[in-house]
C-alpha cells in the first residue's frame, strides 16, 4: 500500500508518499480501506516532534478518518466486510489501509458520507463533550467561544445554539468574523480589539457564563470576561502556553477553571457510538451544518500540511487516498 510517512522531525518537507507494508490485523481488529482522512493540528505537532510519537521510523501520522472494512479479525462479530465505518482515535491513518481495534470503530449511517464523517468526528466529538461534560450548557447562557471560525469553533457555536444558549465569537479577522456569524454567533469580536472590555460592555459589566478557551495565551483575559461564579473551559493552546493560575485567584473571584480532553471521554465503544450517533442525528436533521472541507490527495500531503499550518483554512482539511 501507499502511505504518507516521515523519518525525521521537521517542516512539511520531511513528508514522503511511498510504499509501506500493509498492516496485519489481530483477532480483535479490522482492516479498513481509507476513503477520507482528517488532517488536524496534532499531526503538525507530531511531525515537528512537539507531541509524543510511538514506534520507530518511518512514522505515519493521522488519527481520524473513514472508509470501508475489507477484513475482520477472528473475534469481531458485530461488524462485517463491506461496512462503512469511521474512527476518531486510531493511529497511522495516513495510509491506504488502516488497522483499527474493534472498540474504536464507529458504523456510519447511509446518509453520512465518508467526507462528512472524516470532517466531523474529532472536532464534533470535542464540541459534544465540551458542552455536555466540561460545562453543561443551559438555555440563555452567554457563551464565549475562542477561534469561533475554526472547525471546533463553528461546531461549538451551533451546538450552543441547539441548547438555547447565546454564542459570542472571537476571531482574528473580519473575514473570519463573517464565518463565525454564519455559523450562528450572536456577536463577534476581534482579537486585535479590546475584546474583554467589549464583552463586559455587552453584558453590563457582568461577564459571560462560560468561556471555551482554546488559545492558551489568552487565559487570564478569558477570566476577566467571565462573570462571578462563571467557568473557563481550557481545552487547547494554539496561541501559546497559558499563564499559571493561582488557586487563591479562583477562590477570591468564585470562578471555575476546568479542563477537557477527548481521550478521557471516549473510553468505551458504547461512548463512541452513542456520542457519534447524536452528532450524526444532528447532521441528518439539518441542525448541525458541516462546512465544506478542503481536500487534497494523500500523495499531496505536504501541501495539505502547509495549507493547515499557514492557517489558510476555516473548515476541515481532508486527504483522500
Amino acid at each position: 500500500m501507499k502511505a504518507l510517512t516521515f523519518r525525521s522531525f521537521g517542516d512539511s518537507s520531511v513528508l514522503t508518499y511511498q510504499e509501506h507494508p500493509t498492516p496485519e490485523i489481530r483477532p480483535n481488529e479490522v482492516l479498513i480501506e481509507m476513503k477520507a482522512i482528517g488532517l488536524n493540528f496534532a499531526d503538525i505537532y507530531r511531525r515537528k516532534g512537539n507531541y509524543h510519537l510511538e514506534g520507530t521510523p518511518p512514522y505515519l501520522l493521522g488519527y481520524e478518518g473513514a472508509g470501508i472494512i475489507t477484513k475482520l479479525g477472528d473475534t469481531v462479530s458485530d461488524l462485517q466486510v463491506g461496512q462503512r465505518v469511521a474512527f476518531a482515535d486510531v493511529p497511522n491513518a495516513n495510509a491506504e489501509f488502516v488497522v483499527a481495534p474493534f472498540d474504536k470503530v464507529i458504523p456510519l449511517p447511509d446518509s453520512i458520507s465518508y467526507e462528512t464523517a472524516a470532517s466531523i468526528l474529532l472536532q464534533g466529538l470535542t464540541a459534544h463533550y465540551l458542552t455536555r461534560d466540561s460545562y453543561d450548557i443551559h438555555p440563555r447562557d452567554l457563551v464565549l467561544i475562542h477561534a469561533a471560525a475554526g472547525g471546533v469553533g463553528q461546531l461549538l457555536t451551533q451546538i450552543v445554539r441547539l441548547h438555547g444558549a447565546i454564542p459570542i465569537g472571537l476571531t482574528s479577522s473580519t473575514e473570519k468574523a463573517e464565518i463565525a456569524k454564519k455559523a450562528g454567533s450572536e456577536h463577534v469580536f476581534l482579537y486585535s480589539d479590546d475584546w474583554v472590555e467589549q464583552i463586559l460592555t455587552l453584558t453590563d459589566q457582568q461577564g459571560v457564563d462560560v468561556v471555551y478557551e482554546s488559545v492558551g495565551s489568552t487565559l487570564m483575559d478569558s477570566f476577566q470576561a467571565t462573570k462571578t461564579h462563571g467557568t473557563v473551559v481550557f481545552y487547547g493552546m494554539a496561541g501559546g502556553d497559558p499563564a499559571p493560575v493561582d488557586p487563591r485567584f479562583l477562590m477570591d473571584t468564585s470562578k471555575t477553571l476546568t479542563g477537557g480532553d477527548l481521550w478521557n471521554v471516549l473510553t468505551t465503544r458504547e461512548e463512541r457510538v452513542r456520542r457519534a450517533g447524536e452528532l450524526f442525528n444532528w447532521v441528518e436533521s439539518g441542525h448541525l451544518q458541516v462546512a465544506h472541507p478542503t481536500t487534497f490527495s494523500l500523495s499531496d500531503g505536504k501541501r495539505a500540511h502547509d495549507y493547515l499550518e499557514g492557517r489558510q483554512s476555516t473548515g476541515k482539511i481532508l486527504m483522500i487516498p
